[in-house]
């Protein structure tokens, strides 16, 4: 099992120059032997997933620069794929180091095709993504979402039953949780720049004392947060994720900068889960600092709180 995880001093750069005896990690409460130790030093495999949907059409000649700006700040060596989708998914660009190729894909007549449908199926694209692109690759893997979270193909509500499979639905049909599942299962970070403004209620504070909670909640729909932007913030806090407001910071090219530094700082702790994967279900991690490790005081760990063992190998 690999945990990917970024350390934050107070203002916000990313700590380096940390070594494996300097983190302590945890499942389920149980101490984790770290088995393995990776600086950032494997190449990285980043899907792109954008929204090509005319709800969001106007995005798509400033994402074009975006995208560059992060294959510019993240190394050679690493990997992107490009991915469009609105009513059904599109491989624009399969895993490649060629930025001649990205480049071509980001102009691709396909990119700017906006399909002759209202509809927008980002968690289907999503979970395609991450099953057909990532499913049995080892390594840092990303998944950076461009999307406005109005989805079409889930029916979801604020319902949080909603989000879950289906009684008697045909075993085809996709639910949210599923979706959560196969990110968390492959451990795939995941960086979702929403094109909506963010709610007011939605601070950083609220967000980290709902971090071990569902988001959607009667509390939240009081509110008046939009239940599309939940569930995004939903997802992100289910595989350790990261949302961003596009309307917050103004600069799609900024937030993609920040995405390519996040992960060219990343830590991967490998280790061989103590209670072993016969047992199906979600299970908690914790990576902490230990002490004397090189940080500022107020340094904070960010990675995913949790990671799904599929019943089904």
């Amino acid at each position: 099992m690999q945990v990917a995880c970024t350390v934050a001093a107070p203002d916000g750069t990313q700590v380096r120059g940390l070594k494996q005896e300097d983190f302590h990690l945890m499942e389920d409460g149980a101490p984790q032997e770290i088995a393995s130790f990776d600086a950032s030093s494997t190449p990285a495999r980043i899907a792109l997933v954008l929204d090509a949907s005319p709800s969001i059409y106007h995005e798509l000649a400033q994402m074009r620069g975006a995208a560059r700006a992060l294959a510019g700040n993240l190394s050679p060596e690493d990997e992107i794929a490009v991915v469009s989708f609105s009513q059904q998914a599109h491989l624009l660009l399969p895993f490649s180091k060629n930025r001649a190729l990205l480049d071509r894909a980001l102009n691709s007549s396909d990119l700017a095709r906006v399909e002759n449908s209202s509809e927008s199926n980002i968690y289907q694209a999503v979970f395609l993504t991450a099953q057909e692109l990532f499913r049995g690759r080892t390594g840092r893997k990303a998944v950076v979402l461009l999307t406005d979270g109005q989805d079409s193909g889930l029916g979801l509500t604020w319902d949080a039953v909603s989000a879950q499979p289906r009684l008697g639905a045909a075993p085809a049909r996709l639910a949210f949780d599923d979706v959560a599942r196969e990110l968390a299962a492959d451990g795939i970070a995941l960086f979702i720049v929403s094109t909506e403004n963010r709610p007011r209620a939605m601070t950083a504070a609220w967000l980290r004392t709902h971090e071990s909670q569902m988001l959607v909640t009667p509390e939240a729909k009081k509110l008046e947060i939009p239940h599309y932007t939940v569930y995004l913030a939903e997802l992100a806090r289910r595989v350790g994720g990261q949302l961003y407001f596009l309307r917050e910071v103004g600069d799609l090219n900024e937030i993609y900068r920040r995405i390519a530094l996040t992960i060219s700082a990343e830590y991967t702790l490998g280790y061989y889960p103590s209670a072993g994967m016969a047992k199906a279900g979600w299970r908690a991690l914790r990576v902490e600092l230990v002490g004397g490790a090189k940080a500022p005081p107020g340094t904070q760990v960010v990675h995913r709180a949790s990671y799904y063992v599929s019943a089904f190998p």
